[in-house]
């Protein structure tokens, strides 16, 4: 029974401080994805439990909001507060939280078991939530890509497979996991089919390298906050769904087709990292992208890891082909390479596909990023001390943008090349040229990933459909 509904204010953070006898104080500890999606599945309606707030960590800037109201259901006419994890404990002892539920991923296991033990110390229950409860079901056939760490090179599978699928005469949507930093009431059902479509949403750099492919390819994504109602809006327009996960997490719908890629120049990670080695578990296929740039020892190694964790997955090897846009000569050149943010900064890559593309070219110089930064890019660097070679690609709000911009403009170099997917140069002004670095899945071996996708179009009764517009 209610007995109290008091607002209280504390340290400038309004909570509903519901005093109750019989529901459960619960905690989601996220980074502005799985935490909401598990929230919205799980809590939202459950009058067995009161969230009583969300934290934040990953990504910088995402904390100190609010899940509003109009997102967070009638038991929250407040919405629910978003805090810095940092705060965990002393906000649940004040509020005794008698539930702790860990909604992020690529962290490694032993970073769950801290958090799962700063839990357990404050006396709540720490619980992760799986797929039985979490994932959506549609009547539309679902494909899911999915990984074991963040950068095995998602994007582009799913890409290709969303390029074959319209080859086919199928109409398809491609669903991608959240990334909602800014409004969230605004961003709770997206849909982008244009690149101005991401101008009118104040898309970050992190969104676009996601979702520019997409649609440079003709393809319609949907994501935002609300997966509920965006299944059910992307199920109108398609044949099939496409899951583009991010990070490691596993999807959010239940797939019909389970892909998951692990990476052969990081051996090892597949059993090391949340969720990713539950995602290896549960893949259909497991695919072995960059078999054209990793070692025989590191195939190898990911081969037996598939062995011992999934040895009744189909496994297909395939290559990650490289190209510059424009095709300048960089020999002899000064270049500073940016690369994709989340695979640098916590998917622990020290350098990606543009560093790959350059590397061995005749007496380039890669110029050492750090002398050159300015605070905001600095403290990315204090975080993540790995990174010595390459500059991450953040922007994640303007000022952050402002600053990659300022930092490459003064670095004393000939050319910048970018590995990011996202169109640097229609974002900030540079003073020195811009080559692109494009990345592409092409199989390895036959039969490949093609001839496993047309086997399931044919069992889910679409091969002939197919065959109509082939």
């Amino acid at each position: 029974m209610v007995t109290a509904w008091p607002i209280v204010r504390r340290e400038g953070v309004m909570v509903t401080n519901r005093i109750t006898d019989n529901r459960r104080r619960v905690v989601i500890l996220g980074a502005a994805g799985r935490d909401f999606h598990n929230f919205n599945q799980v809590y939202r309606d459950n009058p067995r439990y009161e969230v009583m707030a969300f934290t934040a960590t990953q990504i910088v800037g995402i904390a100190d909001r609010r899940y509003p109201p109009s997102l967070a259901g009638e038991l929250y006419p407040h919405g629910i507060p978003i805090l810095e994890e940092g705060q965990l404990e002393n906000f649940c002892r004040e509020h005794r939280v008698d539930q702790i539920v860990f909604a992020y991923s690529d962290v490694s296991h032993h970073q769950v078991m801290h958090l799962a033990s700063r839990s357990l110390a404050i006396g709540a229950d720490f619980v992760l939530l799986g797929p039985n409860q979490t994932m959506i079901k549609t009547t539309v056939p679902v494909i899911a890509v999915s990984a074991v760490r963040t950068g095995c090179g998602k994007s582009q599978v799913s890409r290709w497979l969303s390029q074959r699928l319209r080859q086919l005469g199928l109409r398809v949507c491609a669903i991608r996991h959240p990334m909602p930093y800014g409004n969230l009431q605004k961003q709770a059902v997206q849909r982008f089919a244009k690149l101005e479509d991401l101008d009118q949403a104040d898309c970050t750099v992190e969104e676009r390298e996601e979702y520019e492919p997409h649609i440079l390819a003709g393809h319609v994504v949907y994501a935002g906050v609300d997966y509920g109602l965006i299944v059910e809006k992307a199920s109108l327009e398609s044949d099939v769904i496409l899951w583009d996960g991010g990070n490691n997490d596993f999807p959010f719908v239940q797939p019909d087709l389970h892909i998951v890629l692990v990476d052969p120049l990081r051996p090892g990670d597949e059993s090391l990292y949340h969720p990713g080695e539950a995602v290896l578990r549960m893949a259909d296929i497991v695919l072995i992208p960059k078999t054209d740039v990793a070692t025989v020892a590191q195939i190898t190694q990911v081969l037996s890891s598939i062995a011992q964790l999934n040895p009744d997955a189909q496994i297909i090897q395939g290559r990650s082909p490289l190209r510059l846009e424009p095709p300048l000569d960089l020999r002899g050149k000064r270049v500073i390479v940016v690369e994709d943010g989340p695979t640098t900064t916590h998917g622990g890559m020290d350098y990606g596909a543009g560093y790959q593309a350059v590397k061995e070219i005749e007496n380039i110089t890669i110029v050492d990023p750090r002398p050159y930064t300015v605070p905001e890019i600095a403290a990315v660097y204090a975080k993540f001390p790995h990174l010595t070679k390459i500059l991450p690609a953040m922007g994640y709000f303007p000022a952050q943008l402002q600053a990659l911009a300022d930092t490459l403009n003064a670095a004393e170099v000939d050319v910048v090349v970018s590995g990011t997917p996202s169109d640097l140069g229609r974002l900030i002004p540079l003073n020195k040229p811009l080559v692109r670095v494009f990345y592409d899945y092409a199989e390895a071996k036959e039969p490949g990933l093609g001839k496993a996708l047309d086997l399931f179009l044919a069992r889910r009764g679409l091969g002939s459909k197919a065959n109509e517009f082939s």
